[in-house]
C-alpha cells in the first residue's frame, strides 16, 4: 500500500521521490534534502555522478514528460520536484497535477514569468513591481532603429530561455547592433531570441532572494548573489552564473522588508488577479541602488548557482517545505537557518560559455569528500568506469563554509586548488563584493 503522504509531514520517511534535472541544482537540492529530511527512496532523472551519491539516477529526459509521468506511476513516486526550467515551460506540472500527481513547481501560464522576458515585463508593468523601463521587438530592423536613437549603457535580452546567457550589456552602438544580429538573425539562442526585449539599464548591485510559495504565502529564503560574467571584475560575456555566496551584506532588512512589500507579494497578487496559482520557488533577480531594489529578472525555480549557497544554510526540513507547498499549508512553516556562510565557486571548461571541452579527466574531487566545510557539486560531469570527466560547461561548483564570507572564500578557494581538469578555469573573486559591503 502507498502512503499518500501529502496529508501530513508525519509521512514523509516513507516517501517516494522523483528529482527533475542534471546539473548542479539538482545536485544540491538531493543533498540538501538529505541532510535535512528522512524518505525511502529518491530518483533522479535524469541526474549526474553527483546527484548518484544520494538518488538512483534514470535515464529519462527532463523535457520527456510522458516517460517521466510513467515513470512516477509506475514506482509509486509520492513527491516529484522539478529542478530546471525548460520543463517548466512545457507545462509538466499541469501534466502530472491532471494526473493526480504531487508537484513542486508553477504551472505553465506562471511558468511564463521566465520563458517570456516580454510577458514578465508587461506583468511587472501592470502590477507597479519596480523594475527597467523596456522595449519589446519583434523584427531586427526595428530594434536596430531603436538602439541607434538610444542611450547607453542598454541591455539586450533574448526573450525565451536561454540558459541564463540571453542578457548581454551593451555599452556602444556597435556592440548593441553586433548583439542583435546574433539574436534575431544568426540564432544562436535559436528562436528564443525571435522576439527581443530592450531595457534601460539598471545602475546598482545584484542580489538574489529566492522564496517558497503555495499560492496564497510567499516565504523568502536567505540572501545570494550570483556572479553572472565569466571573468574577474564583472567582465566578458555572461554566463548562468559563475559563482555565488550567501548571506549577500546588501540585503539588509530594510532591503528585505521592500522586496516583500514592494516585488514577493505584488507578484503573488497579481497571478492571483489573473486566476494563476502561483506555487513553487521563486527566484527575484535583483538590482540594489542606494537600499533600493529593482527586478532585473523573475525565475521560477531555484537559482542555479545560488541554490548551492542558500540550501546548505537551511536547517528547517526540506521535505516539509515541499509537503507544504503541495498542501498549502506554507503559512504553517518557519524557515530556521544556520549561521555560517557559504561561498560556491564554479569551475568551468575550456572555451566556456561559447563553447565547452568534453571528455576531460577531474581529479581531487574525492579529496573534499570527508570534510564537514568544504563540499563539491557536479553540474557538467559524466562518469566513465572509474573517471569523473567533464561533460559541459560549468563542470562543478566548489562550495566552502566558514563564519564569516571571508572565511569561507578562503575555504573555498582552499578547496578549488586540490582540484584539477583540462582548461579548468575560474573567477577569483567570487564573494569579493561582499568584504567590501561589510
Amino acid at each position: 500500500m502507498v502512503v499518500d503522504s501529502r496529508k501530513s509531514c508525519r509521512y514523509i520517511n516513507v516517501m517516494n521521490i522523483l528529482l527533475i534535472g542534471s546539473g548542479g541544482r539538482e545536485h544540491s537540492i538531493a543533498r540538501a534534502i538529505t541532510a535535512t529530511s528522512t524518505y525511502q527512496k529518491m530518483y533522479c532523472a535524469p541526474g549526474n555522478p553527483g546527484s548518484a551519491q544520494y538518488c538512483e539516477n534514470v535515464a529519462i529526459s527532463d523535457s520527456d514528460i510522458s516517460g517521466l509521468i510513467s515513470f512516477a506511476k509506475e514506482k509509486a513516486i509520492d513527491l516529484t520536484i522539478v529542478g530546471p526550467e525548460a520543463p517548466l515551460a512545457l507545462g509538466i506540472v499541469d501534466q502530472f497535477e491532471n494526473e493526480g500527481l504531487a508537484i513542486v513547481g508553477p504551472c505553465q501560464a506562471a511558468a511564463q514569468m521566465e520563458s517570456s522576458k516580454a510577458w514578465a515585463k508587461a506583468f511587472m508593468k501592470e502590477f507597479n513591481i519596480p523594475t527597467a523601463s523596456y522595449e519589446v521587438f519583434e523584427t531586427y530592423d526595428s530594434a536596430v532603429d531603436y538602439v541607434t536613437n538610444t542611450t547607453f549603457p542598454t541591455v539586450i535580452k533574448a526573450d525565451g530561455l536561454a540558459a541564463g546567457k540571453g542578457v548581454t550589456v551593451c555599452f556602444n552602438l556597435e556592440e548593441a547592433i553586433q548583439t542583435l544580429k546574433d539574436m534575431m538573425q544568426d540564432k544562436i539562442f535559436a528562436d528564443a531570441g525571435s522576439r527581443v526585449v530592450i531595457e534601460s539599464f539598471l545602475k546598482g548591485e545584484e542580489a538574489s532572494i529566492l522564496a517558497f510559495t503555495d499560492g496564497d504565502t510567499i516565504l523568502p529564503l536567505e540572501s545570494a548573489q550570483d556572479h553572472k560574467p565569466v571573468f574577474d571584475g564583472d567582465k566578458g560575456p555572461n554566463t548562468g552564473g559563475m559563482g555565488a555566496y550567501s548571506p549577500a551584506p546588501i540585503v539588509t532588512p530594510e532591503v528585505s522588508q521592500k522586496v516583500q512589500k514592494d516585488i514577493l507579494m505584488p507578484l503573488l497578487n497579481g497571478m492571483k488577479s489573473r486566476g494563476i496559482k502561483l506555487k513553487g520557488i521563486v527566484y527575484a533577480g535583483l538590482m540594489i541602488d542606494n537600499g533600493e531594489p529593482s527586478v532585473v529578472e523573475f525565475n521560477m525555480r531555484f537559482g542555479d548557482p545560488e541554490t548551492q549557497v542558500v540550501l546548505p544554510r537551511l536547517k528547517t526540513n526540506l521535505l516539509e517545505v515541499f509537503n507544504a507547498i503541495v498542501d498549502n499549508r506554507l503559512n504553517k512553516i518557519n524557515l530556521e537557518w544556520h549561521n555560517f556562510s557559504a561561498v560556491c565557486v564554479v569551475m568551468a571548461s575550456k572555451g566556456y560559455p561559447a563553447s565547452s571541452s568534453k571528455g576531460d579527466v577531474i581529479s581531487g574531487v574525492s579529496s573534499l569528500d570527508t570534510s564537514e566545510t568544504q563540499f563539491v557539486i557536479q553540474a557538467g560531469t559524466k562518469q566513465d568506469s572509474a573517471q569523473l570527466l567533464t561533460n559541459g560547461g560549468r563542470v562543478l561548483g566548489v562550495v566552502g563554509t566558514g563564519g564569516s564570507i571571508e572565511a569561507a572564500i578562503q575555504s573555498s578557494y582552499q578547496a578549488v586548488e586540490l582540484i584539477q581538469f583540462e582548461g579548468a578555469h575560474y573567477r577569483k573573486d567570487i564573494g569579493a563584493k561582499a568584504v567590501k559591503v561589510q
